[in-house]
């Protein structure tokens, strides 16, 4: 085991993946110059090479700012039997190759009966929280859970950016992988080897009996620290990480839930029709009776993010937030 950064794990997870085999390549803005960290070899180029030493330029390959282009590009070159990773840089890029991702890379297996397989990851970064406004500020992945055809992954720690990255490199269909930049300097133990988380399997950060607290991406740990403060009180908190939100691990909350009869939804996206709402209503479909109080979502309201530092920093959910809403779930006086 070696203590990585959230960003590192996914750079060894690519490395790994490039000297595993040779069909896998990266493609992206600036990628051959590691500007945001994940293709580099070490920390020294002249000492230990970057991606662009280590694999040369047929297999780290810059692209012109064009993320229609890059999309489709790399969905060509998935069909023709490469694996490609794709670094879009941030979430909020996405949205220019709406096309591709849509009518052609989440249809293509079905449109053409399976003849041709789309093994493809697009990686983008949520930068959230960090003051760039509302054209770089935004948490877009309900938008794609509602796209059949495409898996999401929403990793929260260093070991399970490695090992999800791993296997959405190793799916035969395009993986969508959403990083919270708040994570990004996180650090913990990472396995040395390769390994592979499976999607669609939660992932219970602690275990607890008298509520669930279902927690994404960058919620994760407000989620255990507000677990922490509950648990001085008294109180038993179960958090839940879903870590891949299609496939969603859907008997993992619910039986969560029919256990503890409580649900607190905490995520950083827009309220409506967000990850929160999909739990939410999934659980009162599947467990209603075993509901002891009404399910609480905290998210961020329908509107554009604030550059206003001082603004911005009220649209998300907080520590002291999550744990209001526990007190509230669990019938405790408000603090």
């Amino acid at each position: 085991m070696s203590i990585m950064s959230y960003l590192g794990a996914i750079g060894a997870a690519q490395r790994e993946a490039m000297e595993a085999d040779e069909r896998v390549v990266i493609v992206g803005e600036d990628v051959e110059a590691n500007v945001y960290g994940t293709t580099g070899g070490g920390k020294s180029r002249s000492s230990e090479g970057d991606f662009l030493q280590l694999f040369g330029r047929n297999r780290i390959r810059n692209t012109p700012i064009s993320e229609e282009g890059i999309v489709g590009i790399a969905a060509g070159a998935a069909m023709t039997g490469l694996r490609p990773i794709v670094d879009l840089s941030y979430s909020s890029f996405l949205y220019m190759a709406m096309d591709q991702f849509v009518n052609q890379v989440a249809k293509n297996r079905y449109m053409f009966g399976g003849q041709a397989s789309m093994p493809v990851v697009f990686r983008s970064a949520m930068f959230y929280g960090l003051n760039t406004g509302a054209h770089h500020s935004d948490r877009p992945y309900p938008m794609f859970m509602n796209v059949p055809g495409l898996k999401i992954i929403a990793p929260a720690s260093p070991e399970d950016a490695k090992g999800l990255l791993r296997a959405a490199i190793d799916s035969d269909d395009p993986v969508l992988t959403f990083e919270a930049v708040k994570l990004w300097g996180l650090k913990g133990e990472v396995g040395d080897d390769p390994f592979r988380i499976p999607l669609g399997v939660a992932r219970t950060v602690r275990e607890g009996t008298d509520v669930t607290l279902v927690a994404i991406s960058g919620s994760v740990p407000d989620a255990c620290a507000a677990a922490d403060r509950l648990a001085e009180e008294g109180v038993s908190v179960e958090v839940i990480d879903p870590r891949t939100l299609v496939p969603l691990d859907t008997a993992a909350i619910l039986t969560s839930v029919a256990r503890t009869g409580r649900l607190v939804v905490v995520e950083p996206a827009h309220r409506t029709c967000g990850a929160a709402a999909e739990i939410s209503a999934l659980v009162a479909e599947e467990v209603f009776d075993a509901l002891k109080a009404p399910i609480v979502r905290l998210t961020a309201p329908d509107m554009q993010i604030p550059f206003s530092p001082s603004l911005e920093q009220q649209m998300y959910p907080t520590r002291d937030g999550i744990v209001a809403a526990l007190r509230r779930v669990t019938g405790l006086a408000p603090a």
